[in-house]
């Protein structure tokens, strides 16, 4: 069977129970027609790049699906039809990571202020970046055959 993964968001208003009862219902419909979820994992409680049906929170899942695509289908069908889930994106995949997500694994010291990744933090000091000082900080030699 084709591998897919599933990422959805459900409304902020609802508790943690209540998404796994969600996704339990998921699973319990896959496994009844032969098929498999490889990986689960609950990303939590996390904002929105923008508001959906006025939530500007959603909580996020992603689940690591092995499954006949017209199940799929059905079970994508039922998903937009419930009023928790806000959004619902599926990709099929060559091969399920097992390990941990780099959502799960990424430490919350690279974010901003306001939630934004910032990039890498500088390793060193003012110069480190590989330019140089000041433009009018010129070598030696430059400087003495700029005065000839």
């Amino acid at each position: 069977m084709p591998l897919y993964e599933t990422v959805l968001i459900a409304r902020n208003d609802i508790s943690q129970q209540q998404v796994d009862a969600i996704i339990d219902g998921v699973a319990a419909q896959i496994e009844a027609d032969g098929g498999a979820v490889r990986k689960r994992e609950y990303w939590g409680l996390r904002s929105l790049a923008y508001r959906i049906k006025k939530n500007r929170k959603g909580h996020y899942v992603l689940l690591g699906l092995d499954v006949r695509s017209e199940l799929l289908k059905e079970i994508e069908r039922q998903l937009s039809l419930n009023e928790d889930v806000l959004r619902l994106l599926t990709l099929r995949v060559e091969t399920i990571d097992e390990a941990p997500s780099p959502v799960l694994s990424r430490k919350g010291d690279d974010r901003g202020e306001r939630g934004g990744f910032r990039g890498p933090k500088p390793t060193g000091g003012r110069f480190e970046s590989g330019r140089g000082g000041r433009r009018d900080e010129r070598p030696a030699e430059v400087a003495d055959n700029g005065a000839e």
